[in-house]
């Protein structure tokens, strides 16, 4: 793998410009990809929830707007519930979207900073590309307990602990 990280964004949704979506996707790729000591390109689109609906429809036969969608450019390995997964073996490690509108009533609802939660959605969705998932409890403990230690290194606090003062 090379050494190389590159966070590439297509902004489809202005209010993404005006969010820094190009630096908080480079901030969380950089961030998932350094901690596991690999490097890789990933492509993220910044969309409204109707985009995002489409695509929630068009690939999971879900038509209704979600948060962050993932596309990983290789089918991960199969591994035992819990058990961390072999890193892809492409440079191009897949693609991303992501909805403004959903990540801002998410965020305001939680009572987080919008930059943190998006930043936790990114690496969410990066750790996807990588071969993570959450369909077991020991594979979802796995994947939160990797997000803890990756959002800690930026000073993010834990997303899954419930507290209103962030």
């Amino acid at each position: 793998m090379p050494d190389e990280i590159t966070a590439d964004c297509v902004i489809e949704d202005d209010r993404w410009e005006a969010a820094g979506l190009e630096d908080l996707a480079a901030r969380a790729v950089t961030a998932t990809l350094d901690w596991h000591r690999i490097g890789g390109e990933v492509v993220v689109m910044g969309c409204d929830d109707i985009r995002i609906a489409a695509l929630n429809a068009d690939f999971r036969g879900k038509p209704r707007a979600t948060n962050v969608l993932s596309w990983p450019s290789v089918e991960p390995e199969p591994r035992e519930p819990g058990a961390a997964p072999a890193m892809p073996a492409s440079d191009e490690l897949g693609d991303i979207a992501i909805a403004y509108d959903t990540c801002a009533a998410e965020a305001q609802a939680q009572g987080k900073p919008f930059d943190h939660h998006v930043t936790h959605l990114l690496v969410h969705a990066c750790l996807h590309l990588l071969g993570y998932d959450h369909e077991s409890d020991p594979d979802a403990e796995l994947m939160e307990e990797t997000e803890r230690r990756i959002l800690a290194g930026l000073d993010i606090p834990d997303p899954y602990e419930e507290t209103s003062e962030r």
